[in-house]
C-alpha cells in the first residue's frame, strides 16, 4: 500500500483557520520607508534650528565695528619711526650720473646712490626714481642736426634714460634693493609698462620704482615727468639731485658773490626766471602743492637726508603771499599726506 505524503505547511493554513497567521515577509527598502519619511523632516527643522541659534549666538558675540580694531591691529605692528616724508621722488639728472665725464656714466655715483637709498628704504620710506638722459643724448641740444628733427630727437633722449635706468637697477639689485623699472612706452623685453597702480604696489612692498623714457612725448623734460610721476603716485615731495647745492640767486660759475637761497616760493622760481625746474614742471608742481628740493648729489649723505626730510639745499614751496590764493591746494596737499599715512 502507496504511502500519503504529508500535507505541506501552505495547505495546513488554509485548512486550520484557528492557527496564527504569520507575518509575510517585508522587501527591506519598504522596512525603512516609514521611518524616513517621518525622521527627515525633524532632522531638517532640528538642524534649522540650531543653525539660527548658532548664527544669533555668532552675532551676538561679534564686536560692532569701530576703528579700535584697527589701533590694535597698528599697534600690535611695529612702529615705524616718523619721517617728515613717507613717499618720494627721486629727481637724477643724466648729467649728475656722469660723475667727472670720464664715461656716461659713472659706477660711483650709481653706487652711492644706491647705497643711500638703500639706507631709507630700511627706515620704511618709499622711493621712487626718475633718471635723465642727458649723460648720453639731449634733443634740445641735436634738433636740426643732420635733418634730425625735434620729436625724433626727444625720442632718442628717451632711450637715453632707459640705458640709464637698466645700469641703475642693476646697481641696486647688486646691493640686495628689489627694483622694477618702468618705461612711458612698452619696452616689455627689458622693463614694465608704466602702470600707476602696479607702481603704487611696488612701492607698498618696499620696491623702488625707476620711472624711464620721460613722459613718453616729445617736447616735454624729465623735470616736468617727475613732477607728473609724483602727482600720479601720490608722492609727498620731487627731490631734485644736481649738481650744485642748490638754488642760487645768481649764476655760483660766474658771480662767485652769488648767494644760495634756502626757501624759494613758487613765485620767485617764475619771475625770476631761476634755473631750477623748466616752468612746466614747476607750474604743475605749483597747481598740486608739490614742494621741491634742489641739493648736491656729489656730497656723500645729501640724498639720505633730503629723503628723511633733513633740511638740505633749497626747499621750493608756498610761503608768504602766496598761501592766501592756494587755500584749495593747500587742503589738497593735506589730503594727499593725510591719504598715505592710511
Amino acid at each position: 500500500m502507496a504511502a500519503v505524503a504529508p500535507p505541506s505547511f501552505s495547505l495546513l493554513r488554509l485548512l486550520s483557520p484557528k492557527s496564527p497567521s504569520l507575518p509575510s515577509p517585508t522587501p527591506r527598502h519598504l522596512r525603512t520607508t516609514p521611518l524616513s519619511i517621518s525622521a527627515k523632516p525633524r532632522a531638517r527643522a532640528r538642524a534649522a534650528s540650531d543653525s539660527s541659534n548658532l548664527g544669533r549666538t555668532q552675532t551676538s558675540l561679534m564686536p560692532p565695528f569701530s576703528f579700535t580694531l584697527d589701533h590694535e591691529a597698528a599697534s600690535s605692528r611695529p612702529s615705524k619711526k616718523p619721517y617728515r616724508w613717507q613717499r618720494v621722488l627721486l629727481k637724477v639728472s643724466g648729467e649728475a650720473l656722469a660723475g667727472d665725464h670720464t664715461e656716461n656714466i659713472d659706477p660711483k655715483i650709481t653706487m652711492a646712490i644706491a647705497r643711500e637709498v638703500a639706507s631709507v628704504t630700511k627706515l620704511g620710506v618709499e622711493v621712487a626714481i626718475v633718471v635723465g638722459g642727458g649723460n648720453i643724448f639731449r634733443g634740445a641740444s641735436w634738433a636740426g642736426c643732420s635733418g634730425l628733427d625735434r620729436s625724433s630727437a626727444d625720442y632718442i633722449g628717451m632711450l637715453a634714460t632707459v640705458m640709464n635706468a637698466i645700469f641703475l637697477q642693476a646697481t641696486m639689485e647688486s646691493i640686495g634693493i628689489p627694483t622694477r623699472v618702468q618705461t612711458a612706452f612698452r619696452m616689455s623685453e627689458v622693463a614694465e609698462p608704466y602702470i600707476r597702480r602696479r607702481a603704487v604696489r611696488h612701492l607698498e612692498k618696499g620696491r623702488v620704482v625707476i620711472f624711464a623714457a620721460g613722459t613718453g612725448n616729445p617736447f616735454f623734460t624729465t623735470d616736468t615727468a617727475a613732477a607728473l610721476r609724483c602727482a600720479e603716485i601720490n608722492a609727498e615731495v620731487v627731490l631734485k639731485a644736481t649738481n650744485v647745492d642748490g638754488v642760487y640767486d645768481a649764476d655760483p660759475r660766474q658771480n662767485p658773490n652769488a648767494r644760495l637761497l634756502e626757501t624759494v616760493s613758487y613765485h620767485d622760481v617764475t619771475t625770476r626766471d631761476l634755473s631750477v625746474m623748466d616752468m612746466t614742471a614747476i607750474t604743475l608742481c605749483q597747481e598740486n602743492n608739490i614742494p621741491v628740493v634742489v641739493f648736491n648729489l656729489k656730497k656723500p649723505g645729501n640724498i639720505a637726508k633730503a629723503i628723511v626730510g633733513e633740511k638740505v639745499g633749497t626747499f621750493i614751496g608756498c610761503r608768504g603771499d602766496e598761501d592766501e590764493g592756494q587755500n584749495g591746494n593747500a587742503l589738497l596737499g593735506q589730503g594727499r599726506r593725510l591719504g598715505n599715512e592710511v
